[in-house]
């Protein structure tokens, strides 16, 4: 909770604590969700719960709540026992999401962006040593969906030497790494001299990657840009510009389908993916990988004029990054968020090789919130 939000007033009805902030704002709790998050039935040391819903009263009833020493102390009716809780731990449970420290930064359209600028950059020596600094790189991945570390040697193994401090890595069938270059014969155009569009990667999986990471051993001198854009910012632009496109990409099911000598991968999702509150939880689009659809006559028309709105957005300057990777660059970004592409190159004149590796998501978003706990406990 930020210091100058503090409690104006508390008032208690027998179903539910009403707590009106100094800013303002009203958060309201239900007898029974205060009931079932009771410190005080909690394992001191796991912070597991000791009781199951089963064991508490169905309909609670609040006797009184009073603020004392930055804590809400209610006394219950019947012989539950008092519960104290902390002022901080029901603001950041109860106010408002959007009031928060926002946990998402979407690009602004039309924005011109910067790679180097506008997205976190940092040394990899600093990821190591400052653990300060590696958390306000953390803190901007999770914001912006991308970030940059450089100088990061140019060897085969610096990409797995350097990840953990970001995250787990997660094995497929590629292994643990890949191979970004071109290749005779490839199995995945990634492996080419092609452009690639916009995309996301592996929606054919279950679950899909949570984040991606690929590090520049060779760049090229002519072409093989690399490409970027915010998934979450497109679908709210088409959430805002066109209502029944994004039904549409939210609603129908799509089919990803990836084959080759060692794999047969395929899962079922939309292009637009919605959390249950209806906010967009990810994006999965790859043309490359989506199987034909069961669709008839005219829901067949009706989506395909929504993805072809989408496809045509991905290729608009103005919701792109575009940028020249240079060799010991390493990009990490939001594979449930940003789409990633390139132009096209000429390997037989300039190589060009990245590796990648996929991390899990939850581990990214672990690894952030134990070294924030770690230095807020250092610091106290």
């Amino acid at each position: 909770m930020p210091e100058a939000v503090a409690a104006r007033r508390v008032s208690a009805a027998p179903g539910m604590l009403t707590i009106e902030w100094t800013d303002g704002a009203v958060s309201e709790f239900a007898s029974s969700w205060l009931l079932d998050n009771r410190s005080e039935d909690r394992e001191p040391h796991s912070g597991q719960r000791l009781l199951d819903i089963a064991d508490l009263p169905a309909h609670p009833r609040i006797r009184s709540a009073i603020i004392r020493e930055g804590a809400v102390r209610i006394e219950w009716d019947g012989e539950l026992g008092p519960a104290c809780y902390p002022l901080a731990w029901l603001a950041a449970h109860g106010r408002d999401r959007a009031a928060r420290a926002a946990s998402q930064r979407l690009w602004l359209e039309g924005s011109a962006l910067d790679a180097r600028r506008d997205f976190a950059t940092l040394p990899v020596a600093r990821l190591r040593e400052s653990r300060s600094e590696r958390l306000a790189w953390l803190t901007r991945l999770l914001q912006d969906g991308l970030a940059f570390l450089e100088e990061v040697p140019t060897t085969e193994s610096a990409i797995l030497e350097t990840l953990p401090l970001v995250g787990r890595v997660l094995e497929t069938n590629y292994g643990l790494t890949f191979d970004v270059r071109s290749v005779p014969q490839p199995e995945n155009l990634a492996y080419s001299d092609l452009g690639l569009g916009l995309h996301t990667d592996n929606p054919y999986r279950d679950p899909v990657p949570g984040f991606q990471a690929l590090h520049v051993l060779i760049a090229s001198h002519d072409g093989g840009e690399s490409l970027f854009a915010d998934g979450f910012a497109l679908a709210e632009h088409l959430r805002a510009s066109a209502p029944e496109a994004f039904e549409q990409l939210t609603t129908v099911p799509v089919p990803f389908h990836y084959r080759s000598r060692d794999a047969e991968l395929r899962a079922e999702r939309p292009l637009i993916q919605l959390s249950l509150r209806g906010e967009v939880s990810a994006v999965h689009y790859n043309n490359r990988s989506v199987a034909p659809l069961e669709l008839p006559g005219v829901a067949a028309d009706r989506f395909y004029a929504a993805y072809r709105r989408l496809a045509l957005l991905l290729r608009d300057a103005r919701f792109q990054l575009r940028t020249h990777l240079t060799a010991a660059t390493l990009v990490v970004f939001d594979n449930h968020r940003i789409l990633h592409g390139r132009t096209a190159f000429s390997s037989a004149r300039f190589p060009r090789h990245l590796r990648g590796c996929y991390l899990t998501r939850d581990s990214v978003y672990s690894e952030t919130a134990v070294l924030r706990r770690e230095l807020s406990a250092a610091a106290a």
